[in-house]
């Protein structure tokens, strides 16, 4: 059984699709055994709680620096002995620390078609608006391994979406959301759980 945590910041849509997918069968063989977020008014706390899961909140802002935050990170994480981290929407860098600890144990969905508006400043919003600005017919999200730098780890898979005319930034990500992350998030997962990553 794929011990799994969920890392994340907001809402949590993308852990709601992981916990529909494992309730439905659509995910064998893992399950999740903590969400972490960095934001106390996370909803994806709530997501949890409701679930029966562990849910955790540890804020930079309750730490005198970021090395004593990443620190408490790290050693929370352990705790759990998990066999996979997700970053769900977690905007918080992850400590080089973690990522050298749990190498090919780290996945983030990223909500565009990597290399297209990624790294520093790409997230939420603001990549669907990059889009839209750029005036791109194909859109879509990955899901990819870890690293060091900011969206640059392997590829795992990546799903396309079309951007229809009078897209406003909003329209586009729900439909990033719907058509590809809520999808391929899970695919993703159930291809680490059957050993075929």
């Amino acid at each position: 059984m794929l011990k799994v945590g969920v890392m994340v910041s907001g809402g949590g849509t993308n852990l709601q699709a992981i916990l529909d997918a494992i309730d439905n069968g659509t995910i064998t063989n893992a399950r999740v055994e903590v969400v972490i977020s960095n934001n106390p008014g996370a909803y994806a706390l709530e997501r949890a709680r409701n679930h029966g899961i562990e849910a955790v909140c540890l804020s930079p802002k309750s730490f005198p620096d970021r090395d004593a935050f990443n620190e408490a990170l790290l050693d929370k994480v352990d705790e759990y002995d998990l066999d996979l981290i997700v970053l769900a929407g977690f905007l918080v860098t992850v400590p080089v620390a973690m990522i050298q600890k749990y190498r090919n144990k780290i996945i983030n969905i990223h909500p565009s078609l990597i290399p297209s508006f990624c790294g520093v400043g790409y997230y939420g919003i603001k990549v669907h608006e990059a889009a839209l600005k750029r005036g791109v017919k194909l859109t879509g999200a990955t899901v990819h391994f870890v690293d060091e730098g900011m969206d640059s780890g392997p590829i795992i898979l990546q799903k396309a979406v079309q951007v229809l005319p009078g897209d406003s930034p909003k329209e586009l990500q729900q439909r990033v959301m719907e058509e590809a992350e809520w999808k391929i998030l899970p695919q993703a997962i159930q291809m680490i759980a059957d050993g075929k990553l």
